[in-house]
């Protein structure tokens, strides 16, 4: 049996054989599918060449992908199979938690598991940005009363419940009269109502009450501060990151656009020769993201985005993350880039075997918005129902790419196709393929630019995304609708080998 495919690949079209026992797909100019060695592809192995090729069809029938963060509940070699079995295409290392060398031990093991399932696996590294917060008190913790005066300066000297250090002048100098402070993610509102000329200083009005405890962080939404989002340990965790080799690379703490010039430019300076370029993912979660033109800068300057929503719904009121989430998903749409939803997706599932009514229904939200792909942090990194969040998960990707409704958001805010050739072969693809029923669209790319376009239009079948480098394929794993493998180049000839 053989099933039509439409190829895309600059102007030529290509026809293409597909053999089912070992699910290789192989291609040339104006003809008959081949061997790379001239024969017919009915001479191909037909033995399965991975230990369970069914085990992964679910892959085929969704669009919307899984972004998995590991940690201590999901960091052997068999719960990472277990992981990527139950739907997870890209791995999240969190450097926040652990060793650089913790991280490169996860790294061969997810690699040991591609390599099993001959399936390209995405790895994004994330880095933890700068960590704000207040100093140490004289008591475990202090009571602070609605209404109060309390002064943040620069004194090493331990606190009480009039005093703490903040051991960050750069807060100090950029903070004015009224601007928000939050302390412990929102717990504790402080507004300024009082600066020493020097900086040194500022008093604040306790707005909301509660207790405060040593090294508890602090959020600046009013404030732009003038400093880097790469720390010293970033720097070293990104070369690190570099030389081992993980595919994207996520920046916290971003403010403005030159924040992501600044990580693309420690990239080329550090990136090791002869090593893969990562992707960069820039982490959305200050309001000064949305100031002016900021957002369309950023997304312009980065391969992706992040909605954060844990420090974002710090920093903005609540009502407005929703909305912000929304704004987000459709900048990235409109210019092709892949974002993704995280932060508290199905978290009862840390000690719950299901999810509440409420989080299944935010996750069905983020699909409906468009994104690309939805993330699990403490689901599968420290609770106790890893394999069942990222199955639970895909679940509800399968029922509401099922749902008509879902078909229909994504034709209507489908964006504009740019004036270019490349876009018009991508939107005739994308008809041609829906008119003829075809099984998929495949598309030749070298480092994956043609491939996102046809993701950006939100085709109504698999892209193929047949890449000559893996590190390719590995990146484009992120993008919707996306099915990527390494094409293999023979002479004069083209074959791809998906083992799916």
């Amino acid at each position: 049996m053989k099933i039509s495919v439409l190829f895309t690949v600059c102007f030529t079209p290509l026809v293409a054989g597909f053999a089912p026992a070992s699910r290789s797909f192989v291609a040339t100019k104006l003809g008959a599918s081949v061997a790379p060695n001239g024969a017919s592809t009915s001479s191909l192995p037909k033995d399965p060449t991975v230990a369970a090729v069914p085990k992964i069809a679910q892959r085929w029938r969704k669009s919307t992908k899984q972004l998995v963060t590991l940690g201590p509940a999901s960091s052997t070699k068999e719960m990472i199979e277990k992981l990527f079995l139950a739907g997870a295409d890209v791995f999240r290392l969190n450097f926040s938690h652990g060793s650089q060398e913790q991280k490169k031990e996860l790294l061969d093991l997810i690699r040991e598991v591609e390599e099993k399932y001959s399936h390209p696996i995405c790895v994004l590294g994330d880095l933890q940005g700068p960590k704000l917060r207040v100093g140490e008190f004289s008591k475990d913790f202090e009571v602070l009363e609605a209404g109060q005066t309390f002064r943040l300066d620069l004194d090493e000297a331990k606190g009480d419940n009039k005093r703490v250090m903040l051991p960050h002048p750069e807060i100090i100098a950029a903070s004015e009269i009224g601007h928000t402070l939050l302390v412990d993610d929102g717990k504790i509102k402080l507004t300024v109502i009082g600066k020493a000329d020097d900086s040194s200083w500022i008093d604040t009005r306790v707005d909301c009450q509660g207790k405060i405890s040593n090294r508890k962080g602090v959020n600046t939404p009013d404030s732009i501060l003038d400093i880097s989002p790469l720390t010293p340990k970033d720097r070293s965790d990104l070369e690190y990151m570099l030389g081992i080799g993980v595919d994207w690379v996520a920046l916290s703490f971003v403010q403005r656009p030159a924040d992501i010039e600044e990580i693309l430019e420690l990239i080329d300076e550090k990136l090791p020769e002869g090593q893969f370029k990562p992707c960069v993912m820039a982490k959305i979660e200050k309001p000064s993201c949305f100031d002016d033109d900021n957002l369309e800068q950023l997304v312009k300057l980065c391969n992706g985005i992040m909605v954060a929503r844990g420090d974002l719904g710090v920093e903005c009121p609540p009502e407005d993350v929703p909305l912000l989430q929304k704004i987000i998903i459709d900048e990235c749409r409109k210019q092709g880039k892949p974002v993704v939803v995280a932060t508290q997706m199905l978290e009862s599932m840390i000690e719950s075997p299901t999810p509440t009514r409420a989080e299944a229904s935010d996750v069905a939200t983020a699909i409906y918005d468009g994104a690309d792909a939805i993330m699990l942090s403490a689901e599968s990194a420290a609770g106790m129902y890893p394999e069942e969040s990222v199955a639970m998960q895909q679940r509800i990707i399968n029922r509401v790419e099922g749902d008509s409704h879902y078909k229909g958001m994504l034709d209507q805010n489908s964006p504009e196709p740019h004036s270019t050739p490349t876009d018009a072969m991508i939107v005739a693809a994308r008809q041609i393929a829906k008119t003829i029923d075809a099984k998929a669209i495949a598309c030749f790319s070298l480092r994956g630019s043609t491939v996102l376009r046809a993701s950006k239009k939100r085709a109504s079948v698999p892209i193929l995304a047949l890449c000559p480098f893996k590190e390719t394929a590995r990146q484009l794993a992120l993008s919707w609708g996306v099915y990527p493998g390494e094409l293999m180049v023979f002479q004069n000839n083209m074959c791809f080998i998906e083992n799916n």
